[in-house]
């Protein structure tokens, strides 16, 4: 048998003791990846989510990384497919999403689970239906939408008489914070005596927004107030009223207390509108995700509601 140098033998103790030390260097474990997939970011209220978001992150860095994607327009909801679509391929830990459609995410949001990612749903609830139907459990990390919208309308409603037409701008009609908040309108209107004569969708949009108050407005020239379903289309509902020549005469109520609400809250144009803290919700889901990626529980032992705050706000 030949024997080795000593050069041969230094280099071959060398190649030894890599291959034990890699299995050790691959163990190394990885920060979870969380996704956090939003709507639009036109609107200042998914914007105040994404802040909120990245504040946490940064104050967590050694726990994990974000990556907070938003759709162009509320309605874009196959951008929003996408988008889950490529977080699977990316091969995230954790999506946090607020739906677009709470149907039309379900099926991508059951093949985010089958690739074995934690899902935690924010904002607007998936549809609980479309949920059974796919045998997921899905968690809702978020605000009692119906409850909120009554804040609002029975703060208009003492402004009221009964039997005042009232009018309701609703957001997209095929999402489930949508459709609750417009009960909740509905709920303080019948309390107050008013008389609701039009639900339309503004689609959340400002633009909707003032395209379907003009029409109401037209169409029911005696309406004492409208309620918007969020504060873009309550933006979009002042410039209405303005146009009319009705300002001051038509009382109006938001939701979601953004920014570019408050100057209209201060001097009247907006009677209301209801906080649902945007910047805290993400985070919410965000810590209701780690948890279960850390203490690696199964996506089927998730489920249920976490019931997040919401305030009146009124000048």
């Amino acid at each position: 048998m030949k024997k080795l140098t000593r050069r041969q033998f230094a280099v071959a103790a060398v190649l030894a003791f890599s291959v034990v030390s890699l299995p050790a260097l691959a163990q190394t474990p990885a920060k979870p990846k969380v996704a956090l997939v939003m709507k639009s970011l036109a609107n200042e209220f998914f914007l105040n989510m994404e802040t909120g978001a990245r504040e946490h992150q940064k104050a967590h860095a050694s726990q994990y990384d974000l990556i907070a994607n938003g759709i162009k327009d509320e309605q874009d909801t196959a951008n929003q497919i996408k988008i889950v679509e490529q977080m699977i391929v990316s091969k995230v830990s954790a999506l946090v999403i607020a739906p677009a459609d709470s149907k039309a995410l379900v099926p991508v949001v059951k093949k985010a689970i089958d690739a074995g990612i934690i899902v935690v749903n924010i904002d607007n609830k998936l549809d609980d239906a479309a949920l059974k139907e796919k045998g997921i459990a899905v968690p809702f990390v978020g605000p009692d939408n119906r409850k909120g919208a009554k804040l609002a309308g029975d703060y208009l409603g003492k402004q009221l008489k009964k039997g005042d037409k009232v009018a309701i701008i609703e957001g997209v009609s095929t999402t489930v914070n949508a459709q609750q908040r417009t009960l909740g309108f509905q709920d303080a209107m019948k309390e107050a005596g008013a008389n609701v004569v039009s639900v339309q969708s503004g689609q959340w949009e400002i633009d909707q927004g003032n395209k379907v108050a003009a029409a109401i407005l037209n169409a029911h020239p005696d309406v004492k107030a409208l309620l918007a379903g969020n504060d873009n289309m309550a933006l979009g509902a002042v410039a209405a009223i303005r146009a009319s020549g009705k300002a001051g005469k038509v009382l109006l109520v938001g939701y979601d207390n953004i920014n570019a609400i408050k100057p209209m809250l201060k001097d009247g144009r907006v009677l209301a509108t209801v906080d649902q803290f945007a910047s805290q919700q993400a985070v919410f889901g965000i810590e209701t995700a780690l948890k279960a990626v850390t203490e690696k529980k199964p996506q089927s032992a998730l489920g249920g509601t976490v019931e997040t705050k919401v305030s009146l706000i009124t000048k």
